[in-house]
């Protein structure tokens, strides 16, 4: 234990004489912070020797997010922060002024800076008395808290301040010019995202050192005047030397060109439009100007960017601009180093521009989205560009090979991102090696051939290698595997043919899926501690998932294994892995019951999937993981009754139990899941009433019950459905996943931005699980994902043997896509109200008993695309044949013998439709006709017998027999006609 102890003294040391000679310790790396903690608890775990550590000389401390609540637990610290120049205690549970306090009862005279952000810090009392004690404090930050205005006299002490963070808090400005009289050395005011208005701007008069400014996220107008001036008018008129202004999410009207002596303006997220105003040309000292995410518009050669020739950070993104690619308007801009223009469109210029040389040397430029049209080159600017470190074409349909130039060009390249164009042929890369580099995305291209085995040696500190959706062809690299910083690996929907996956378990995210890769998976791949995401399907690997001991510290995240040959019984080793988010084993031969000790310890489990395999039994009753959102069971051999398998699972929004033989009725607890958006029920054993507690679910979208036993009357409640638009039930969980480097590079070119909030990470999706709902409508069975899922609402009763009446609130389903309710025994008409379903895209009541004749409102709808009301008994005449209704066939009505007009071949005439069948409201009109018919013909029957039989009586045996035969006919006839007569009378009555 001594020699351990020494051991740890000598590492403390040397720590700190290297920190001395770099004049600071940071402590900026997370594992390091927690190294340092854990030799902490070693050596001294009550904190009793700490006044003896060498730490004593630390100068920066960070202890952010780790959870604490005071420091009078360990006395040693305030020995620790004796020389403490920058203490970081934000994202703690600081939650008051005396556990604040707690931490600063030592000598801390030299401390200039202090971070208290994200602590929940109501009062102001304890800043107060801090402001006593930190006399030299020139950085204070109070972001993310929930102080209101009483907290500006507790500032006042803070003499020395230059720069001060209060965004995120609950602020209006009432007593703010408190701040402006006592604090004048301030440099730097960060008040974004509270709730100031027009007013702050008057309070800012004593604040004359003031350079930046941040009014981001507040309710700024600027129609106030002040002194008769706009607010930013007399902004500009005050004593202040400002350089940077931020007015992002704020709506403020324009007034900033007034501002002549900016050096950084941040406008984006407003809403101005139209063109730049030519005003902004006077700004000729600006180095960083965002306008980003509005609606401006026009040609930028024609506006007042080419006159600001300082520019250094420049972002339109996200506007309706029209930027040319020769980049033209920017060629005298030298000092321009960052450019983003996502989402805008680029437009070609005549061919005197195609060798355009400018001026700048960017260090990052995008220009993701930018432009519609087809067959596009890369911009021949970028030939003359030596120092780029990121460099964004994404989404462009630029054609062309592989551009490998730009990577002989640009030999300290970190990030090259290219998918989703129309690069072909081969990846050619550059015979040397690019340290630098971290990401290369060039997904979604037309490259072929196979991936170079040198791309280890070019490529040695990848992070993020992706390239699906390509037509690579033959083995994945080995070495791929012994890149100690690659943790994201996408190959995906490509030709590969051989991989050695033990030899890649390195590799946190490896995604193969969609390939031609084949054979056994090693068991040490499932026991690796490297992998926590998965992605094998749509291959062709086969055999059993044998049990096995786990790893310890084994933390799977995500397992998609589906559409492959495994088979035997599901593997119980997934018991210990209680972090799994995904799990997606469908489309195999997998066999046997669910295990009972094995998916009822999911505490995770968000996404379950193994549908399409051999399963039966019951569905254990303790399944019920509370986080899960997507559940697929479907075609298997699964029965029994539904007891409480998902009695608790509130977050359900997908319960696919599709052909499977589940029996008895559908619980009514389902009415508790309260997040569910889709119900897909079909092709089981379920009967009985549907019953009236689905109406309780408020997000319900998708139903389907069809081709079950469910009998009884439709719930009327069904149409108080609202269908409203949900991405709950296309994604499962997105991650953003951000490169920091592009941080990095600003800093090492640019220093530290005034501007805070200009976002400068570049990042990219990652969909854990693609969710896709099967769901049968237009009499096709579709697959839906995406944004499409999102959007599709749908009802599927067919086939099933309801009863009664259509509810006539169905037509309040306005938002539904589709309606089947085929195949059942309803009576009745069809509801005059389905003419509100004018979102409606199929709608089938077809085989049943419905009579009457069709609404002829119906024909209002124009988004029907499959229309059938065959085999019922509905009469009179078809729709007009206009809008949509001009293109239904007779197949939409066959079946229904009183119904007629186009495009069926009977024709509709007086006699024809008099005759018909009626509904039971019209009936009164011809019932008198009717009457009136019966007693004509029964009175003429009655004489012709009573004459008849008064003839025989009197006439010889000869003609006797001649009119007993006569009268034997004509009774006959009588009796038929009588009888005939009476029936269709019923029927008119009934």
């Amino acid at each position: 234990m001594m020699m351990k102890r020494m051991g740890a003294w000598m590492l403390l040391t040397l720590l700190t004489m290297v920190g001395e000679w770099s004049g600071r310790c940071y402590g900026c790396l997370e594992e390091e912070r927690i190294g340092l903690l854990e030799i902490q608890s070693l050596i001294d775990p009550y904190g009793i020797y700490l006044r003896d550590w060498p730490f004593k000389e630390l100068q920066s401390l960070d202890l952010k997010s780790n959870g604490l609540v005071g420091c009078m637990e360990n006395e040693g610290f305030q020995v620790l922060s004796s020389k403490l120049r920058e203490l970081d205690l934000s994202y703690n549970r600081f939650n008051n002024d005396k556990s604040i306090l707690s931490c600063f009862n030592g000598n801390l005279s030299t401390l200039k800076s202090l971070d208290l952000s994200g602590n929940g810090l109501t009062a102001g009392s304890g800043l107060k008395v801090l402001s006593s004690r930190l006399k030299k404090l020139e950085n204070l930050h109070l972001s993310g808290n929930q102080y209101n205005d009483s907290i500006f006299p507790s500032l006042t002490g803070f003499s020395s301040l230059k720069s001060l963070d209060l965004s995120y808090n609950q602020l209006t400005g009432s007593g703010f010019e408190i701040i402006s009289s006592h604090l004048g050395k301030l440099e730097n005011l960060d008040l974004s995202y509270n709730i100031f208005n027009d007013s702050i701007f008057s309070h800012l008069r004593g604040l004359s050192s003031l350079k930046s400014l941040n009014l981001s996220g507040n309710m700024l107008l600027g129609s106030t005047t002040v002194n008769g001036l706009r607010t930013l008018e007399f902004l500009q008129s005050l004593p202040i030397s400002l350089k940077t202004l931020s007015l992002k999410d704020t709506n403020l009207s324009p007034g900033w060109c007034e501002l002549k002596n900016l050096k950084q303006l941040d406008l984006a997220r407003n809403n101005f439009g139209g063109a730049l105003p030519d005003c902004l040309g006077n700004l000729s000292s600006l180095q960083l100007l965002d306008v980003s995410e509005n609606q401006f518009t026009g040609h930028i050669a024609s506006g007042p960017l080419t006159n600001l020739v300082s520019l250094e950070f420049l972002s339109l993104s996200n506007n309706l601009f029209e930027v040319p690619t020769s980049m033209k308007p920017f060629m005298n801009h030298s000092s321009l180093k960052f450019f983003s223009s996502e989402n805008n469109r680029l437009v070609t210029e005549p061919a005197a521009f195609d060798n355009f040389i400018p001026k700048f040397q960017l260090v990052f430029l995008s220009l993701l989205k930018t432009t519609e049209a087809l067959n596009v080159d890369i911009p021949d600017f970028l030939y003359y560009q030596y120092n780029l470190r990121v460099l964004d074409l994404s989404h462009n349909n630029i054609t062309g090979m592989f551009p490998s130039w730009l990577l002989k060009n640009n030999t300290r390249l970190e990030q090259l991102y290219l998918s989703d164009n129309s690069f072909v042929g081969t990846l050619q890369l550059q015979d040397h090696s690019y340290p630098n580099m971290t990401n290369l995305d060039i997904s979604n291209n037309s490259i072929n051939g196979q991936i170079p085995k040198n791309i280890c040696l070019i490529f040695p500190n990848l992070e993020n290698l992706r390239m699906a959706k390509n037509g690579f062809t033959g083995c994945i690299p080995s070495c791929l595997g012994n890149i100690s910083s690659l943790s994201v690996l996408d190959l995906s929907n490509n030709q590969l043919s051989m991989v050695k996956l033990e030899l890649l378990t390195t590799i946190m995210f490896l995604k193969l899926s969609n390939n031609n890769l084949g054979g056994q998976i090693p068991i040490s791949v499932f026991n690796s501690s490297g992998l926590a995401f998965l992605y094998l399907s749509g291959n062709n690997f086969w055999g059993q998932i044998l049990d096995f001991s786990l790893y310890e510290q084994k933390m799977w995240i995500v397992l998609d294994l589906s559409n492959n040959q495994f088979s035997g019984m599901l593997p119980r080793w997934f018991v210990n892995s209680t972090h799994l988010i995904a799990v997606d084993l469908s489309k195999n031969h997998f066999n046997g019951t669910i295990p009972r000790d094995l998916f009822c310890k999911f505490d995770q489990l968000e996404y379950l999937d193994l549908s399409e395999n051999n399963l039966s039994g019951y569905i254990p009753s303790c399944f019920s993981p509370p986080q899960i959102n997507h559940l697929h069971l479907s075609k298997n051999r699964l029965s029994g009754p539904l007891t409480y398998e998902f009695y608790n699972s509130s977050s359900l929004v997908t319960m696919d139990l599709r052909d499977n033989n589940f029996t008895d009725s559908i619980p009514n607890w389902i009415g508790n899941l309260s997040s569910l958006s889709v119900l897909l029920l079909r092709a089981n054993h379920f009967d009985g009433e549907l019953p009236v507690q689905l109406c309780l679910l408020e997000q319900l979208s998708i139903l389907d019950v069809s081709q079950n036993q469910l009998s009884g009357p439709l719930p009327s409640c069904l149409g108080n459905l609202t269908f409203k638009e949900s991405s709950q039930k296309a994604i499962l969980n997105t991650e953003l996943v951000l490169s920091r480097s592009i941080e990095k590079t600003y800093y090492e070119t640019m220093g530290p931005p005034l501007v805070d909030s200009v976002f400068l990470g570049k990042g990219f999706e990652l969909n854990l699980i693609e969710e896709v709902i099967d769901f049968t409508t237009k009499k096709m069975s579709y697959r839906y994902k995406g944004k499409i899922l999102s959007y599709m609402s749908g009802i599927d009763l067919s086939n099933n043997n309801f009863v009664g009446a259509i509810p006539p609130e169905f037509g309040n389903l306005s938002e539904i896509l589709s309606l089947n309710l085929s195949h059942n025994n309803l009576t009745g008409s069809i509801p005059a109200t389905f003419s509100n379903l004018k979102h409606i895209e199929s709608l089938d009541v077809s085989y049943n008993n419905l009579n009457g004749a069709i609404p002829p409102q119906l024909t209002g709808i124009t988004t029907l695309e499959v229309f059938s009301v065959a085999h019922n008994n509905l009469s009179g005449r078809t729709p007009e044949r206009k809008y949509q209704f001009g293109t239904f066939d007779e197949s939409s009505y066959e079946g229904n013998h009183f119904l007629c007009g186009p495009p069926l071949r009977n024709n509709c005439s007086e006699e024809t439709v008099s005759s018909q069948p009626v509904s039971n409201d019209e009936q009164g009109d011809y019932g008198l006709i009717d009457m009136e018919f019966f007693y004509i013909s029964f009175g003429v029957c009655y004489t012709v017998v009573v004459m008849t039989i008064a003839a025989v009586l009197y006439i010889n045996p000869y003609w006797r027999r001649r009119w007993l035969y006569f009268i034997e006919d004509c009774i006959d006839t009588c009796y038929y006609f009588v009888v005939a007569s009476f029936r269709k009378f019923s029927n008119f009555r009934g």
